[in-house]
Parts: structure tokens; sequence; C-alpha cells
């Protein structure tokens, strides 16, 4: 388990040893395995980390890392095609995998009975894969990976940055020259040789990490691993590479017009050293001290002194070969960038000078051994951490090093790392603007080099003419592969014990005792927010929430952002649609302590008049970057085409330009008056501390805080707007549209909403549903579609969303309503059982972390729901028919009724969706307001 020794004589002179028990050996083929027990819950994560990533890509073959590890979600000799995306989700568990510049990991999380299944899994892709990839396998795969670039790259402001700055910054052949995604026509060029040599050279067994974390008999799993990893072959080089750090002779400015960004944007990036090495803990402290915090030299110079930006960032990033060093602002709207860059200066100047106080190193060590237990709270954090430290250190015990190190860096070593790396150094420096607007560019740029993609008319490979069965012999075996093993014992689910209590003032209290670790969870929550706004007037809720952060009536932002900080400790406000809500997390010993801030910053607003008016800028700037995002629109447009004109809910939460420019200091004051109140308020908490301690900690909010009637105003919902219309909203040049399709359907405690929510499994409610499987298995529209059902007091809308690559975008509309049709159409027992199978065997995941407790907890209170509702759902899950959800499909999944919107290049995509003749086409802006038919292209 988890070794924890505290020896502590004041908050700044701590020393803490953290460290994860494990058992480590290697097999003979080279697998290097790691074992971590925990029986807390009957659950068990894997985790494969292969020792390759972007950095041992060769030019011209760019992204094919990344491109691999989609390639081993296909199948394999014995496990059947979409076996990843379709079986662990119905077993109740959770995977996924990720690629960066220098490793490729596998992930699931499954309920422990399914371990064995899972390492048969995972062995057979890593030994018995290549055989049975064919050319429609490549093919077919090609399109998603260029989908996820389209999405996460092109059409996303400031898209290209990371992009620029790899060219300029490493020189070409150096490994981190290019971008873990790749380039579009590299991807395209990928041949089935390239996969074999790829999975040949870097997927043998003795380039990987092996770590099983969680519930399990050592003995037993032990044998599995040999049984299923063991007579895996060694194969390939798997050299380490050294570290390759780069100088840069002389600074590069360069500079981007970018399409969809709206206010100007600044990046200076320092070429720093490789991880691990002596200067990386010091560069790590430097980069909070210069940004994080109002005592921060770029913030108090950038946000508070000449206001350019309403906020500023420094990190250092060191990876397995080099490091880089950045300083971000993404400036007001209209912001010349010299300005910014002299401002930048100016702070640097000011640090060098002025130096910082121990108090901030105290602040930052502090707030890292919080993140510490934070990022071990689940199995798979624990199995992250284990592989990680093993692949890229040599030892999975550094961890304990590592926070020893962070510990120990002194102001000395942080000004020094300053000097050496910072200080009048080379750097790579660019100005994102919008377009039109080259006048705001850093002075002495040029234009950068970037490849920006055409739309062009649809041209699909036809997978069907290609063949789609390898002719080949199976890898030989010792062992049948093919026999999918079974099952074990259902594992024994307990779940925590909920207590709870009610204060004199009406707050009631909802709380989970774990003493797993030294943490504790914990958040208030007051029925309101956006839902009591001035429909007239929507952001109030949200500015007064920030505000609250700003600052108590007894100190200053700086002095609360101090107490917060010396603790270790996060607290958090903010305004969702029908809740304020305060988020805690801090360590065990000082709970009463966060709570007494908590209370203070709750019940004695500072209301600083200063930093009111600088959060209103910021939200302006933020709302103006707001319709720079197609998903932003989407969620826009549709807001008001579902709820309604008069509806609080068809405004955004965050209010428009108009409304934040509007609203005084005293609209917030009197709705802090006028809506806190505690007998609308839930208190629920999750972690190592007592029933009594909290109750303890919570008396003086009880003593101090006093009732008050909160009135709440009604609004009506059509439930079906005009029986449902295809919305279009341009987005000139996009390279993806966002489709939703969307029907009002019904509140969190209704009696249709968990039918609804079993019924929409097989839809769009994991990657095995059919949405998934047609868009974007099928057909390579797109990187992901899904269907969901949020959580509201309210009614809410059943959604079905997607981004799909552009020219193909009328026939991604046609096809969403196709599977939903035949999906109501074809519902049957075996997809009942489907869902109920993997919905009861979820409940094992339910309430392993902390954060998972406590949102059972806010569900129980937001809702008012019965404390034990999982289990009366499984009640009624068992019972449900195959006629019981096609009456609740035919209730609220009738894309009759489901309006449509549309955010894409209307020059090139419009007309094929109106074409389709599917339903009444209406433009609208990107607020959602109807617009003349010759909608304005760009």
């Amino acid at each position: 388990m988890l070794a924890v020794v505290s020896c502590q004589s004041d908050k700044k002179e701590s020393k803490v040893e953290l460290s994860i028990d494990y058992e480590k050996y290697t097999l003979p083929n080279g697998l290097e395995v790691i074992l971590h027990e925990d029986k807390s819950d009957p659950i068990v994560a894997v985790a494969i980390q292969m020792h390759v990533g972007s950095s041992r890509e060769l030019p011209g073959r760019t992204g094919f890392a990344h491109f691999f590890e989609h390639m081993l979600f296909q199948k394999s000799e014995n496990v059947e095609e979409g076996a990843f995306f379709k079986n662990i989700s119905d077993l109740g568990g959770t995977f996924n995998g990720g690629t960066w510049t220098d490793g490729t990991v596998y992930y699931e999380v499954v309920p422990k009975d399914a371990t064995e299944r899972i390492l048969w899994m995972e062995a057979d892709r890593m030994g018995y894969f290549i055989n049975a990839i064919t050319k429609k396998d490549l093919e077919g795969e090609k399109p998603v990976v260029q989908n996820e670039k389209r999405q996460r790259v092109d059409n996303q402001p400031y898209g290209h940055r990371n992009y620029i700055i790899k060219k300029a910054l490493y020189p070409e052949g150096h490994p981190y020259n290019w971008e873990v995604i790749g380039e579009l026509e590299d991807l395209q060029a990928a041949t089935l040789d390239d996969v074999k040599d790829f999975y040949n050279n870097w997927y043998g067994p003795n380039n990987a990490t092996l770590v099983v974390a969680g519930d399990f008999n050592k003995e037993e799993l032990k044998a599995w691993i040999e049984k299923y990893f063991g007579e895996i072959p060694s194969r390939g080089e798997a050299k380490v590479l050294e570290p390759m750090p780069v100088t840069l002779s002389e600074t590069k400015k360069l500079y981007h017009e970018d399409a969809y960004a709206k206010v100007p944007d600044l990046r200076i990036t320092y070429p720093t050293v490789e991880q691990y090495h002596e200067d990386t803990w010091a560069l790590d402290a430097l980069g909070e001290i210069l940004s994080e915090g109002k005592r921060a030299p770029l913030y108090k110079k950038l946000v508070e002194e000449t206001e350019y930006a309403p906020s500023v960032f420094s990190y250092n990033n060191s990876s397995e070969l080099a490091g880089e060093f950045n300083i971000g602002v993404r400036a007001k709207d209209g912001v010349d960038l010299d300005s910014v860059y002299v401002a930048i200066n100016e702070a640097l100047a000011d640090f060098e000078k002025n130096g910082f106080s121990e108090k901030d190193l105290d602040r930052i060590k502090a707030r890292q051994e919080t993140n510490f237990y934070n990022g071990i709270s689940s199995v798979l954090g624990k199995a992250f951490q284990l592989s990680n430290y093993n692949e890229f250190k040599g030892d999975p015990g550094f961890i304990s090093k590592d926070i020893d190190k962070i510990l120990a860096v002194e102001k000395e070593d942080v000004m020094r790392v300053y000097e050496k790396y910072i200080k009048g150094k080379n750097a790579i420096i660019t100005s994102m603007v919008p377009q039109g607007q080259l006048e705001l560019i850093l002075d002495g740029s040029e234009k950068a080099t970037v490849k920006i993609e055409e739309v062009e008319p649809a041209t699909d490979v036809d997978l069907a003419e290609l063949d789609s069965a390898a002719d080949y012999e199976k890898t030989p075996s010792k062992i049948d592969r093919s026999v999918i093993p079974a099952l074990g014992e259902k594992p024994l689910i307990t779940a925590p014990t909920i207590y709870e209590t009610t204060l004199a003032n009406g707050i009631k209290v909802l709380g989970i005792e774990s003493n797993e670790l030294p943490l504790v969870n914990f958040s208030i929550r007051i029925k309101g927010g956006q839902m009591l706004d001035n429909p007239e007037l929507p952001g109030v809720a949200s500015l007064t929430t920030q505000l609250m952060e700003e600052g108590t009536k007894n100190k200053t932002p700086i002095e609360l952002q101090d107490a917060i900080g010396q603790l270790g400790a996060s607290i958090n406000i903010y305004s969702g649609n029908e809740e304020i809500v305060i988020y805690g997390n801090s360590l065990s010993r000082y709970f009463a302590e966060t709570i007494a801030i908590m209370e203070e910053m709750l019940l004695e607003p500072r209301w600083d008049e200063a930093e009111f008016a600088r959060i209103k800028e910021r939200q302006i700037n933020n709302i103006k970057q707001r319709n720079a995002n197609p998903d932003a629109i989407a969620s826009t447009v549709a807001d008001k085409i579902i709820y309604g004109d008069n509806h609080i809910f068809s405004k955004p939460s965050s209010g428009t330009v108009e409304s934040v420019q509007k609203i005084t200091i005293d609209d917030l004051k009197n709705y802090y008056a006028n809506y806190f109140a505690p007998n609308i308020t839930g208190f629920q908490v999750a972690g190592s501390v007592s029933q009594a301690d909290v109750e303890k900690a919570l008396s003086g909010l009880s003593e101090k805080w006093q009732k008050k009637e909160v009135e709440f105003p009604t609004y009506e919902v059509n439930a079906v707007p005009d029986q449902g219309k295809i919305y279009f909203a341009n987005f000139g040049d996009a390279k993806q549209s966002v489709i939703q399709m969307k029907r009002m359907a019904v509140p969190r405690n209704d009696k249709d909403y968990y039918p609804l929510t079993v019924a929409n499994y097989g839809l769009g409610g994991n990657s095995g549903g059919k949405l998934f499987q047609v868009l974007r298995e099928d057909k390579g529209y797109t990187y992901g579609a899904y269907s969901y059902l949020p959580s509201s007091n309210s009614p809410a809308p059943f959604t079905a969303y997607s981004s799909v690559k552009t020219n193909v975008t009328p026939q991604s509309v046609q096809t969403f309503k196709d599977v939903i049709e035949t999906y109501k159409s074809e519902y049957d027992s075996a997809e009942l059982e489907k869902a109920r199978t993997a919905l009861i065997r979820k409940e094992a995941r339910d309430y392993e972390t902390l954060g998972q407790k406590l949102s059972i907890l806010q569900q129980i209170s937001s809702y008012n729901l019965p404390k034990d509702f999982i289990s009366k759902n499984q009640a009624e899950l068992k019972a449900y028919t195959v006629e019981d959800m096609k009456a609740i499909m035919d209730k609220y999944m009738n894309v009759d009724e489901m309006s449509y919107i549309i955010v894409g290049d209307a020059k090139t995509q419009l007309e094929g969706v109106e074409a389709l003749n599917l339903k009444e086409v209406v433009k609208v802006d990107a607020d959602g307001n109807p617009v003349d038919n010759k909608i304005e292209v760009k």
C-alpha cells in the first residue's frame, strides 16, 4: 500500500517521506513487470507503457507513433476487431491510450474478475498483432487520426502555435522538430510495411513496462502474466536515446495570422534541459513563482499594473531529450504585443531586483504535497506513476526521491536557473493575431510557415474493395490463445457508509469517511446559480462567484491566496446553471483550517472594486474568444433553440459583452444578499475526517449564517420547438463541422431519467455505441460520436453530437439520423442485456476515489435522491424489458422531433445539407439568431 511518514515541527519545516509499495521483476524476454496491491476497491488497473513516442519517428513519417497507438485498438490474431472499443465498457471498465514525444501508454480499469481477460487482450496485441492487420485496417484508421488533428489543431484558435515553435526551436532532424500528431500527408503516405517495421522495432516486450495495480491474488496474477506474456519474443533494439538539449544562436520572432483567433497571443519559449536534470526542479519552481499568484511578478505587471491581459502563465516542460520554458500571455482585444513584450521584460527585471520570499517557495512545496496525494488517489494514477518512473528513470521507487528534490529547492537554486536559462537568453517568440490585425504583432517578426488544409469534396476510399481478411497462419503458441478467459467470481461491492445531518440553520450535510489517503474533498452547493440571474442581465451569478475568490473583509486578495496556499489547499467558487458551488481539497491535518478560510470567503466577501473591474475585463475577453470555438458556438445556438428566448438558460451563463459591460458591483452585492442562504444549501465531504470533526469545523458556519427565504422563478419549456429544424451557423473555412441533435427530455429525478440513460447505453453512451462504431469505425467521418442526457433539476435535452470532417457534413447528418432510427427499430434483448451487465458491473468503480465518492453525495444532495439510489437503479434495471426501452426511445429519441444544430463552413456545406430535404434549414448567427438566406461567408 502507500507508505507515508510525516515529521513536522511547524508548517515551514515539514519533512514528508512518500512512497508506493510495489514488487518489480523482469521476464526473460525483457518485459519489466511492476505489481502494486491495493484491496480498498474490487478493481484492477493495467497499464502498459511502451518507450516509444514521436521522438523515435523519422522525417517524412511523422505522427506514426500516435497513428500506431490507434492501430493497436483495431484487432489482433485472437482478439476480434473492435473488441477494445466494444467489450471493455461492457465489462464495466474504462480504457484508453495516449502518445507523447517519448512514450505511449495503454490502460484499462476493470472489476477485478476481468483481470485475466484484460491481460490476454493486452498480450495478444503486444505479441500477436501484426499478422492480422490488413490494408483495409490501415486505410480505415487514417481518416480517424486525420479527423483528430483537424478537431484538436486545425479547427481551433492558436492551434498551429505548437507547430511553429517546434519547427523554430529544434533543428531539422531533431526528434522534437515535429508535433506528436504529425503531418496529414505523412499519415496519408503510411504503408502496411511502415506499420510492420514500427511494430517490430518498438513494440517488443523488452521495450515495455507492465504495471498491474489493485485488488488481486499475487501468485495467481504472476501465473497469468507468465502465461500470456512470457513466450512473446524480444524484438527490436529498443535503444535509449541520450539527451539532446538545444541552444539558440539568436532570438527568432515569428507571427501567424490566425483565422479563428479573436485576441492576440504572445508566447516566449526558451530552451532548457531534459527531465531529471539537476536543474529541472528549480526550473519548475521558477515557473510557478513568476506567474502563479497575485504576488508573482508577471501577474502583477501584465494583469494588474498594465492591464494588458486577464491572465499570464509560465512553466517549465522537460521531456526525455530536451526541455522548454514557456511564458504565455493571451492579451485583451486590440492590445499591441510590443507593449506586452515590454511589460514581460519589466516584470523579469523586477524579479531580478526584488526576488521572492520564502513564503512563496513554501506555498509551492505545500501544493506539491497535496498534488502528490491527488495524483495517486486511484489505482490507475499509481500505475501511471510507477510505469513512468520505471521507463524514464529506471526506478519505479524514484517517486519518493522526486518529492525530496522538490522540497529541497532553495531560493538560490531558483535564481541560479533564472540566470542560466532565462535572463538575456535567446528564445522563440510567437505572435498569433486575428486576421486583419497584423499591426498587433511583435516588431521584427517574420511570417511563420503553416500548412493550412484546403476543404475539398469528399473522395472516400472504398474500404469494401480492400481485402478485409489477411491470409496468414496464426503465430504458434504454447497455449490456445483463441480461448477467451472466463470472468472470475463476481466482485463483492460494498458501498461506503453515508452519514447525514442537518445544521441548525438548515444546511444539509452528507459525508463519507475514507482513510486511505490523508486527504479531504468537500463541496458546498447553494441552489440557484444562473437560474436566479436576471434574463436581461446574464452573467451576474458568474461574476459574483469569481469576485468572492478575491479576498475577504479581513484579507486582501494576496493575503487570502497566501492563507490557502500555505496549507497546500485549494478553494474554488463557481456558478453553474442551477447552483453556486464551492469546492475544496486539503490535507486532512489542515481540514479545519481550510473550512475556516472557506467560511470567511462565504460569509465576509471583500467586494474589491479593483478586482471587480479586472474580472469584468477578463469576462469580456473570454466572451469575445467564445465565438472562436465552434463547439462553444454550437452550445450557444442549441441553448437558444432548445430553451427559447424567454428562458434564462438560453443566455450564456457568462453573459454577453453587452450585459457584462452593464453589470455593476451593486448587482453582485444584491445577488449575494438575496440568494445566498443556508436553508437551500448542502455540504458534502469525503475523506479522512470523522463526522464529529466535520460538524465541529462547520459550527461557525451554522451559527453565523442565517436563514432567508429565496424565491425561484419558473420557466416554461417547449419540449419540441417547431417540431425540430436544422439550424446552420457559419464558421468560415472550418476544417470540421460540429453537429448536435437535441430533443428536450427530463430532469434528473424524473422517473424516465434512468431508463433513458439505460436505453442510450448502446447508442452513444460509450465507444462501443452505434454512433461511434458507424461514424468513426465504419465510415471514418469523425474522431468520436456520442450521445447523453445531462443531469439537471430542470428538463434537460437528450443530445447526440460529433465533430466531423467538413467535406462529409451532409453525409454525417444523414448518418446520425439513420443510426438513431436503426438503433430504435433493431433494439433487442441482447442489446438490453449488454447495457444491464455493463452498468451493474460498473458499480465496482463508482466508489474508488474521493472525487467519485463526493460525486455520489453531490447527486444525492442536488437532485434529492435517496442515499441508496445506485442500488435502487440496479433493481429497476434488472426488471426492464425491451418494450420498456423502445417506449422510452419513442418518447425521447424520435429524430423527427429533434433539432439539428450544425456549425460549419456554409459556402461549401450548406447547399449539401439543404439538399438532404430532412427538415427546414434555418441560417443563424453565432448567438442563434436567424439571419438572411444569403448567409455571410468568408
